[in-house]
């Protein structure tokens, strides 16, 4: 198992990200998409969630496939990010056939930034455009940290910010994650110099900072996020790809294993207050050879990739006018 070329979830062949942020707004929206519809389900593990047309990711849907994924900053107001990147596919001619209709399937999951220091006194949704652009923007290479979905994004101690990571396995298969980091828990341990997801670190991609030397347990600290007024909304909301042929119900384990990672790297996670949700999705190029032995491996996969993505997301996050919290490099004096 080694990372991908660009380390990122567009490792995986066909897919394509992009981004689109407002700096005043501190906030904005991430899309993950490809040429052709994918599969895609979800796993919802957190208690407070914004979602939308998730349950139709259920394995006894109808819907084979979607469009596109939307990851947005704004809590209920970033769902309208998934209506531009929805108008956008129609334009050009996307979406679901229903006889001479076709209706772009975008499922959507958004996190809570309406008090992180941004001006958010608007007159008119941004959202919308928000998404349109971040869909034109859809690449194979795309930034991380302070951008997208991870522009205005916090943890307890730190700016959070936009993952991501890649693995292949030794069989060839690539499997990839893609996080917007907001959640109310910590992703440092109680120092605040390393990160709990250390041990999954590949080729020092959060800074090789190493585990914690500290034995035992030991006491979190209190919250930054809370002191800065900004915890009534929190969540960790991801993406984990891969390009074996997995279905509707494979792909649902795939993200219900991802969540594993989530709850590595965070910690608290999967809290009453956090809407934390991982979206798995399968390009299908690859053939599932032995699925009793690939299975497994692609959800152990996941996990790893999700938890380096959320440090990586921590990691590459950068100071901006008006922030409420710090980073962790300038924690750290680097």
């Amino acid at each position: 198992m080694r990372p991908g070329p660009k380390n990122l979830i567009t490792d995986v062949p066909g897919l394509k990200v992009g981004n689109a942020s407002d700096e005043a707004l501190k906030s904005g929206t991430t899309v993950l998409t490809a040429e052709q519809p994918f599969t895609a389900s979800v796993c919802v593990m957190g208690g407070a969630p914004g979602t939308r047309e998730t349950d139709l990711l259920a394995p006894d849907k109808t819907a084979p496939g979607v469009d596109a994924l939307v990851l947005s900053g704004g809590s209920a107001f970033g769902l309208a990010a998934a209506q531009g990147v929805m108008d956008a596919l129609h334009r050009s001619g996307r979406g679901f056939p229903v006889l001479s209709a076709r209706v772009p399937i975008v499922p959507a999951a958004i996190l809570f930034d309406l008090l992180n220091g941004g001006d958010k006194d608007w007159s008119q949704n941004p959202y919308p455009d928000l998404g349109q652009k971040a869909l034109q923007a859809a690449a194979e290479d795309f930034a991380l940290g302070s951008h997208g979905a991870g522009s205005g994004a916090q943890t307890a101690q730190h700016k959070g910010g936009l993952g991501s990571a890649s693995v292949i396995l030794d069989d060839g298969t690539t499997v990839g994650a893609l996080v917007a980091v907001n959640p109310m828990g910590s992703v440092t341990t109680p120092s605040g110099r390393h990160f709990w997801a250390a041990n999954a670190e590949m080729n020092a991609e959060f800074g090789g900072l190493g585990p914690d030397p500290a034995v035992g347990f030991h006491q979190l600290p209190p919250s930054r996020k809370l002191a800065a007024m900004a915890s009534l909304g929190n969540t960790t909301i991801a993406i984990v790809a891969t390009d074996a042929a997995l279905d509707k119900a494979q792909c649902h384990r795939m993200a219900t294993a991802a969540h594993d990672g989530m709850a590595r790297a965070v910690q608290p996670a999967h809290s009453p207050l956090d809407g934390d949700i991982v979206f798995a999705t399968s390009t299908g190029a690859r053939t599932l050879d032995a699925p009793e032995v690939l299975l497994p491996m692609i959800g152990h996969a996941a996990s790893l990739c999700l938890a380096r993505a959320i440090a990586r997301a921590v990691w590459e996050a950068k100071p901006a006018p008006g922030d409420t919290l710090p980073t962790l490099r300038q924690d750290l004096g680097t």
